[in-house]
């Protein structure tokens, strides 16, 4: 905190809310299927020539994107399907947030 009065290895949110997702430490859900990474199709879509740079999407079926990103900062390695405890503490969390219309927590 600025004045000092918490320590600084706690976080002062559990979440943290995103456009179209949500992150846990080094968890980020994204709440729709998709381009994942920066590189992802994206950016060729917008700029043809950036295409020879996009990313191949691993879990094309999934409804949407997990990733950790100590591991895989660049999110290239979609992990959905391989932790579905994440997945749906996650998007329950999100779902929750979207709900409430809030994601700053009351005091």
């Amino acid at each position: 905190m600025l004045l000092g009065t918490q320590p600084v290895d706690i976080p002062i949110r559990t979440y943290t809310l995103l456009k179209t997702g949500i992150r846990r430490g080094p968890w980020k859900y994204l709440d729709h299927q998709g381009c994942g990474g920066p590189t992802r199709g994206v950016h060729s879509y917008m700029n043809p020539l950036l295409k020879p740079y996009d990313l191949p999407e691993k879990e094309p079926d999934a409804p949407g994107q997990l990733y950790n990103l100590d591991d895989d900062p660049g999110e290239t390695t979609n992990l959905y399907f391989k932790h579905p405890d994440i997945v749906n503490e996650l998007k329950t969390q999100y779902e929750l947030y979207i709900r409430s219309g809030r994601s700053a927590p009351l005091r």
